[in-house]
Formats: C-alpha cells, structure tokens, sequence
C-alpha cells in the first residue's frame, strides 16, 4: 500500500493533460484560452487547461457527426465494441495510480476514495457495459401471419455528456459506458472544477481502439461549452449530472433548439429515518456518520436530513456524535485522511454560510460548525445539528458538504410525512427490523432509491440509479441506462 511520501512522490512527476481531445488528438481551444486549475487542499494552481467555447463545440459535434454516420463505431460488430470497451477497463485499472491521483489534486477528496472507490469502480462499470454490448437482443412483434414487423434499437446518434466536479471520472464512465456500448458518438464537457481524469480517460480510450472522433471532451465552463452543448442543433440528447437549477437550463436549451432528448441526474436532500426498532444502533450511528461525511458531503445522495424517532433519539445521539468522531480532516494525499478539502473556495463559503443560516434560525450545533483550522485550502470541520425542524433552511436547502440535520418524529406516519417534505427524491434510507414497515415506508417515501438497514450499500451495477422529482428523471446503470441512449424502430414487411 502507498504512504503518503509515496503518494506525494507520484504528485510530484505526474503528467497531466490539459488541452482538448477532439478528433482523436489533445489540441488547444480554437480562441487559445485557458483557465486555472487549482488544488483545493493548497489553493494553489496545479495547471492551465484549455478554455472551450462555442468554436471548440461546433468543431466537436461535427466530429462526432461524422463519426457517427460513417460507422466506425456506430455499425461496428457490437461483440467488437464491447472488446474494445473492455479493454478500456482493464486500461483503467493499470493506470489506477494515475487516475486516481487526477481525481483527488483536482477535487481534493482522499486519495484512499479515490484508490478504493473511484477508480475501482469506474472500471467496473466500462467492463460491465462491454460485456452488455452484444447482449441487447430485438424483437418480433406478433403480428399476422401476413406480414413481418421487427422492432429494433438503435443508437441515438451524438449524445452530449455534462458532468459534474464530485465524482468526475466515475460520472463520466455511468454515462459514457452506455453510451459508447450502444454506438454513439460522444462530446463531453466535464465540470471546469475537475477536468483532468476525463481527458487521460480520453487518452486511454484511444489506446483501447475507441476510433478518432467517437468520444471528445472539452473543458470549459457551463454557460459557453455547456450552454453550446445544450442548444447545438446536432446534438441529439443531453446525458447531465448537477444541480437541478443547470438541470433546468438543458431543459429550456432542448425546446429552444431542436427538442433533444434531455436525461437529468441532479440534487437532493436524502431522508435517513431510523426507527425505534432499529436492529442495529450502533450500526446505524456508524452509517448515518457515513452517509454525510463521505466525500466531504459532496454527494448528491447525501443522507443530508437524518430522522431520529423520539423513542431513541438521546443514545442514537451519543452514538452518532462517536461515531462521526472516525471521520478526520486531513491531506488528501494522507491515506489515513477520511475527509478532505471542499472543490473550491466559493464552495466552502456557501457551506459556511448554510451553518451560519442554522445557528440564526435556532439549531443547535453538536459537532464542527467551523471552517478548519490551519490548513491552506478549503476545508470543513464534519458539522451536526440537532433540534432541526423542517421548515428551516439547511433541512429544505441542497447544501452539498459536510453537514447534517437531525429532526426528531414520532410513528411512521410523520416519519413520512417530513422524508416526502422536499422538492428533491433521489435516495433515502430507513433502519427497522420489522419487514411490513420497510415495505409500506419503502413504497410510501418518494425517491428512486431507498436502502433498507444500511446506506448505499453496494456499488453493484445492476441496479438503476435516478430520482423522482426535482432530482430529474432517466436512469444511470444497470441495463436500463441503454434505453435512454437508444430508440426504437418498428420495420414493417407485408409478406
């Protein structure tokens, strides 16, 4: 295993890529602008990368146009695509270092995240997605004798991909395994916070034969490459992950052009219920602790908004507050770091302001509250509040960092009653040993996902990932994130 000398020796001489990846090459941005890349632990600048506009898109999507309706990838033997896909994996698993160091200068999350999780898991998913692509069978319609209708899936065509800074690599990979699997073409514009994974995974998808013009990436900033992206007349679908106002953004881009399909992963403000009859409260402390703290609250499934039923709110507290003390701030490059530095400065500024917004609203801080103490960069003591109620500003609010609200209620009902009490319904998670509860609070709490006894357990493939409301619709992973890359056609023969 790598110390920290080691890992800060690899920082050292690591060479990154900072200029755009269109047509197969790494070029500079048409207008040559760039803009810098910091390291949020150190508030220093790591490099300059290019600034892609509007000029950079166009070229792009043309690209991929035409990368597309030639057919080198799109009419390729789905059994070679998904070779091909492959071998993208297990070339993400020999540059792991690599890729994980990338994510963890970029984001400043714990390099043992990024080592263990990230990067793990983004090979998992390529692989898994290159095994799908000779799997996706067609129809027969059962229609007279007289006639033949078949009913097959094609791909879509270009497909824009926007993703955002808290997971870059793995976010990029949940959208462009499908996608590529399928046989579109792609452009891709990462988050301008973290852009550097995503153009070595450019780097390594060529290595794996992924043809020139099939997956382009271009840094820049949402509202010129983004806004571009969003209302190019050959773009046919935008993939997005990110807040739910952007979200909303590609939605107005869609009508405002050519009506592309829109698939949107974005906020929330998860509910963790555990009831009296939790089977295991220790567990359940360690877990609640977990589902705030891990990568520094900047989760979209964050368990943000924790329920405690009265009966057992006072140890559960105890237990909660030990627990989170697990959760240590530190050098990222520290393998024994749990929670690094917030992405940016105006980012932990607005964290700041959400625990100042608490403490005047009436809320009582049990743990952190502060910004932490003796580091350069931008980080954020692990913060509790208890005596939450939810009509104020940090149980209603999408704060994305480290901070956690804790509201008490009494029976399933108002348990319920305050889960659903949000615009957003992207995950929750409920702790009781009676399985005729975990069923009727499973199906009554409104969220694409809801983890029963422990929180986002698994990093498991086969299952989908989305939300309901304002957390946007379509779904990543399991099988069904083909469909949204892909439509159906019905060929009618008269026989």
């Amino acid at each position: 295993m790598n110390t920290y000398s080691d890992w800060k020796d690899k920082a050292s001489w690591l060479s990154i890529r900072n200029q755009a990846f269109i047509d197969g090459k790494f070029v500079n941005s048409i207008s040559g602008k760039t803009f810098s890349n910091i390291n949020p632990a150190t508030a220093e600048k790591l490099i300059n990368v290019a600034e892609c506009d509007k000029a950079d898109v166009d070229y792009a999507v043309a690209v991929a146009r035409k990368a597309f309706d030639d057919g080198r990838w799109s009419n390729m033997h789905p059994s070679e695509r998904g070779k091909r896909l492959m071998r993208l994996a297990e070339l993400i698993e020999e540059h792991q270092d690599e890729l994980a160091l990338l994510e963890t200068l970029d984001m400043g999350k714990p390099i043992t995240e990024s080592t263990r999780i990230d990067i793990p898991g983004c090979a998992r998913c390529i692989h898994w997605y290159g095994e799908a692509a000779d799997k996706l069978m067609d129809e027969i319609a059962p229609t007279d004798p007289s006639a033949l209708a078949m009913v097959t899936r094609e791909a879509l065509g270009v497909i824009g991909v926007v993703v955002p800074w808290n997971f870059p690599l793995m976010m990029a990979c949940w959208k462009l395994g499908p996608a590529l699997a399928a046989g579109n073409s792609i452009v891709l514009k990462p988050a301008e916070q973290s852009p550097l994974s995503v153009l070595k995974l450019a780097e390594l998808a060529s290595m794996a034969g992924i043809p020139d013009g099939v997956l382009n990436v271009l840094p820049g900033f949402g509202e010129t490459a983004g806004k571009a992206i969003g209302l190019h007349m050959d773009v046919d679908m935008i993939a997005f992950t990110g807040s739910t106002q952007v979200g909303k953004f590609f939605m107005e881009y869609s009508g405002q052009s050519n009506l592309k399909r829109v698939s949107l992963e974005c906020g929330g403000k998860s509910p963790h219920i555990v009831m009296n009859d939790c089977p295991d409260l220790d567990r359940a402390a360690g877990d609640a602790a977990s589902a705030i703290f891990f990568n520094q609250g900047e989760v979209c499934t964050a368990g943000s908004r924790l329920l405690v039923e009265e009966g057992i709110k006072d140890e559960f507290m105890e237990k909660l507050i030990k627990a989170s003390g697990s959760h240590n701030v530190g050098d990222p490059l520290d393998p024994d770091t749990t929670m690094g530095s917030l992405v940016e400065e105006g980012h932990m500024n607005k964290v700041l302001s959400y625990i100042d917004k608490a403490n005047e609203e009436g809320a009582s801080c049990k743990l952190g509250g502060t910004r932490s103490a003796g580091r350069d960069g931008f980080f954020v003591d692990p913060t509790i509040f208890d005596d939450v109620k939810p009509s104020m500003t940090i149980a209603k609010e999408e704060i994305f960092g480290p901070v956690l609200s804790v509201l008490t209620f009494n029976g399933e009902e108002e348990a319920v009653k305050i889960a659903n009490d949000t615009i957003y319904g992207l995950a929750a998670g409920l702790w009781t040993k009676d399985i005729s509860t975990a069923h009727r609070m499973a199906r009554a709490v409104r969220a694409g996902t809801v983890w029963v006894n422990g929180w986002d357990p698994s990093g498991d493939m086969t299952i989908p990932f989305g939300g309901f409301k304002q957390s946007g619709f379509g779904r990543d992973k399991s099988i069904h994130a083909l469909e949204k890359y892909t439509d159906l056609k019905t060929t009618w023969i008269s026989l």
